[in-house]
């Protein structure tokens, strides 16, 4: 599996900003983090002195500082027992000790799944906020074009062929819309990640009959929803998390694929603001950002499955299934987010150039008003398909066509073949979208 990790391909791919909220720094920072709460949890039944949980706050803190923990040094120590909890706690004990902090003080009732599981929903917490709002600042950019062109002609082109004329204001508002429903979908995943706490079989047998409690004042401690019952094996809240990011990487795609083939030489209909070049061709002018908004998208669908197919824990502890989330989930919220970022850099400075629009509405010379034609001529004849497929197959102007100047006249015809009489509700669906979108509390 391909992962996106480290300094030089993070910022091509959008990643920049989140590489932080998910690297292993920020992974050690979450699970000390996690213990000090299980120790002040502990201290509100009377497990623990109170002052012994402000020392191990302050310790967990300390330790959490940059260069403080060697990771490599942990992450070799963490092979043994198959995750990093175990090492961590006893290099926590130890600091603890020396400001005399018993060792039954931290790591109170807890197995290792819980803390690592409290640190990745902390983790995914923090970096769904940028995900969340990179996805805003995409629809926010589409929602803009969709204003400013809400009634600029262009071609609908379905199957890869001319349709019939819409405006670009009623395309950007598709990707507004889309953009505003994955994030909300991101957004409701992230509101429902639970605290984990169940000890070592997911019984709480270690801490009862206080377990309840402790496990509450966990959760609330962290910011995180709280458990009904221990999750050890039941990955639902990762899994809803996994397919949400899925849903929005998914999305992302959709305009930055409409960027990229608007974008070429061809069509020439937009443009990014600061285009990408090329080592060897001078007049490229690439756009990039939705290029690699479509790359890092690509890559999220197999961390998806990875996610769904790791659903089956066993019993009330996994043996590989669980281990295969930490790292997967991680790399689903750092492409997911670039992409996301990378596309609102391609639509919030994107130029929409309307003389290419037009020249690509008049390539078939008047043919994708086939349909209004037809209509038309259908009040006169009952041949009126056979007649308009006849001279649209023909090559014929439509307006030159024998067949159909006998019922039509000059007058009508050339009202007809004027795209913009032909928009349909384009612009009103556009009105509609933004006027929903601002009640809805969108910007």
């Amino acid at each position: 599996m391909t992962h996106t990790r480290g300094d030089l391909f993070d910022p091509i791919f959008g990643a920049g900003e989140l590489a932080e909220t998910v690297s292993d720094h920020a992974w050690v920072g979450a699970l000390l983090e996690v213990e000090a709460a299980l120790t002040r949890a502990a201290a509100t039944v009377g497990l623990v002195d109170a002052a012994h949980a402000a020392t191990v706050t302050a310790v967990a803190a300390r330790l959490a500082a940059p260069g403080r923990i060697d990771v490599a040094d942990l992450g070799r120590a963490s092979a043994a027992g198959g995750n990093p909890v175990i090492p961590l706690v006893k290099i926590l004990r130890a600091a603890c000790a020396a400001e005399g902090v018993p060792a039954a003080a931290v790591h109170v009732g807890a197995t290792s799944q819980d803390v690592l599981d409290s640190a990745l929903m902390l983790l995914s917490s923090n970096a769904g906020r940028i995900v969340t709002g990179n996805l805003r600042a995409a629809a926010d950019a589409a929602a803009d074009l969709a204003g400013r062109h809400r009634s600029t002609p262009m071609v609908a082109r379905t199957l890869g062929q001319q349709a019939l004329p819409t405006t670009f204001g009623a395309l950007a508002v598709s990707w507004c819309t889309g953009l505003d429903a994955a994030a909300d979908a991101v957004e409701t995943a992230l509101s429902a990640l639970p605290a984990a706490f169940g000890g070592a079989a997911g019984t709480l047998a270690a801490v009862h009959p206080h377990g309840l409690v402790m496990a509450d004042a966990l959760a609330d401690d962290l910011g995180l929803a709280r458990q009904t019952v221990p999750w050890h094996t039941v990955r639902t809240p990762i899994a809803a998390l996994a397919s949400a990011l899925g849903l929005a990487a998914g999305t992302v795609s959709k305009p930055a694929t409409d960027v990229v083939a608007m974008a070429s030489t061809e069509f020439g209909e937009v443009a990014e603001d600061a285009p990408g070049g090329s080592s060897a061709m001078p007049h490229k002018r690439n756009p990039v950002a939705a290029i690699t908004a479509r790359a890092a998208a690509r890559r999220v669908p197999g961390l998806v499955s990875t996610i769904l197919s790791s659903m089956d824990h066993e019993f009330a502890r996994a043996a590989g299934a669980w281990h295969a989330e930490w790292e997967t989930l991680t790399d689903l919220l750092r492409l997911t987010g670039g992409a996301a970022g990378r596309l609102a850099s391609s639509l919030t400075r994107l130029h929409v150039h309307p003389g290419a629009l037009a020249r690509n509405l008049e390539a078939t010379g008047g043919l994708i008003l086939a349909e209004r034609v037809t209509r038309a001529l259908s009040e006169h004849t009952d041949a009126a398909r056979d007649i308009v497929t006849s001279a649209a197959a023909s090559g014929a102007a439509l307006d030159a066509d024998p067949a159909i100047t006998a019922h039509l006249s000059p007058e009508t015809l050339r009202d007809l073949l004027d795209p913009v009489h032909y928009l349909g509700h384009a612009v009103d669906l556009v009105d509609r979208a933004l006027a929903t979108r601002t009640t809805g509390g969108h910007p």
